[in-house]
C-alpha cells in the first residue's frame, strides 16, 4: 500500500476523464504502469489524447484504460473512429478499445506485434507512412524510424498541438519520492525542466541520427503551440523552443 501511495503521486488527477487542452483536444491522465527489467521495474505515469475532427470522428493517441466513466464521458465528444499505437511499448490498452469501438480503425507503429505478443491479437494497420491516413486533412504524420524504437509523430493542424509518445519525457523531482528513481530520471535525461530523450532510448537513433535531426526539424518548422507528452509533465506553451531545448543532445 505505502509503495502504491508513492506511485500515485506521479499521476496527474483527475484521471480516467477528458480534460480540454485546446479546441478539439483532451488529454486523459491514466494509471502508473511498471516498466523494465524485473530487477528495476520503474513506475509511469500514463497519458492518452483525444483529438476530434469533422464529424465528430475521435482520434484515440496511445490509449489508456477504457473505464466505464470514461466511456460515458467520450460519447458526448465523438466516436472513437481511429486508435493509435503509436511505438511498440503503447499498446497495452488497445484491445479493450477496439473490443467497445469495432468499428474504430486501429493503426499501430513498427515492432508492436513482436513486442505484444498475444496480447494483441487483431491486425492493425502500419504507421510507416507519412501521408495516405484517413486524417491528413486534419493531422500531419511523421514516422521517426529508429534500429529499436520507431516512434510515430503526429500534429494537429488546427490547434496546433504536438503529440508525442518517448521522444520527449519529463518527470517531475518533486513527484518523485524513491531517491533511487530520482537519480535515474537525472541520469537518464529525462527530469523536468530538462525533459528529454531517454539516453538509453537515444541508441536506437545511433545509426542514423541525421534521419532523427531531420524529424526535428520538420516538428520545429511546424511550429507547435503545445507538446503532449505519454510520461511526465506536458509542454502547454513554447512548443518550438522545447522542442529545441531537448533535442539539443543531437548537436
Amino acid at each position: 500500500m505505502q509503495e502504491s501511495r508513492h506511485e500515485s503521486r506521479l499521476t496527474y488527477p483527475p484521471l480516467n476523464t477528458p480534460k480540454p487542452v485546446a479546441d478539439n483536444v483532451w488529454i486523459v491522465d491514466g494509471p502508473v504502469i511498471r516498466f523494465g527489467p524485473r530487477w528495476l521495474e520503474m513506475p509511469f505515469p500514463t497519458r492518452a489524447t483525444i483529438l476530434r475532427l469533422p464529424g465528430a470522428r475521435l482520434f484515440i493517441h496511445s490509449p489508456t484504460p477504457l473505464v466505464d466513466e470514461l466511456k460515458a464521458e467520450i460519447a458526448p465528444l465523438g466516436v472513437p473512429s481511429w486508435i493509435i499505437g503509436p511505438n511498440r511499448l503503447h499498446y497495452w490498452w488497445i484491445p479493450e478499445w477496439r473490443a467497445a469501438y469495432p468499428d474504430a480503425g486501429v493503426f499501430l507503429a513498427r515492432g508492436i506485434a513482436q513486442q505484444a505478443g498475444g496480447r494483441l491479437a487483431l491486425d492493425g494497420e502500419p504507421l510507416e507512412a507519412r501521408s495516405g491516413y484517413p486524417w491528413d486533412e486534419w493531422i500531419a504524420t511523421l514516422p521517426v524510424a529508429g534500429s529499436y524504437m520507431t516512434e510515430t509523430v503526429f500534429f494537429h493542424l488546427e490547434s496546433r498541438t504536438l503529440l508525442l509518445t518517448d521522444l520527449i519525457e519529463n518527470f517531475e523531482a518533486d513527484r518523485i519520492r524513491s531517491p533511487l528513481m530520482r537519480l535515474l530520471t537525472w541520469i537518464g535525461g529525462v527530469r523536468d525542466p530538462d525533459g528529454s530523450t531517454p539516453r538509453d532510448m537515444r541508441l536506437t537513433f545511433r545509426r542514423d541520427k541525421g534521419a532523427l535531426k531531420a524529424a526535428v526539424a520538420r516538428m520545429i518548422e511546424w511550429n507547435p503551440e503545445r507538446i503532449i507528452l505519454a510520461h511526465g509533465r506536458w509542454y502547454d506553451r513554447n512548443g518550438r523552443a522545447e522542442l529545441e531545448r531537448a533535442f539539443r543532445w543531437l548537436g
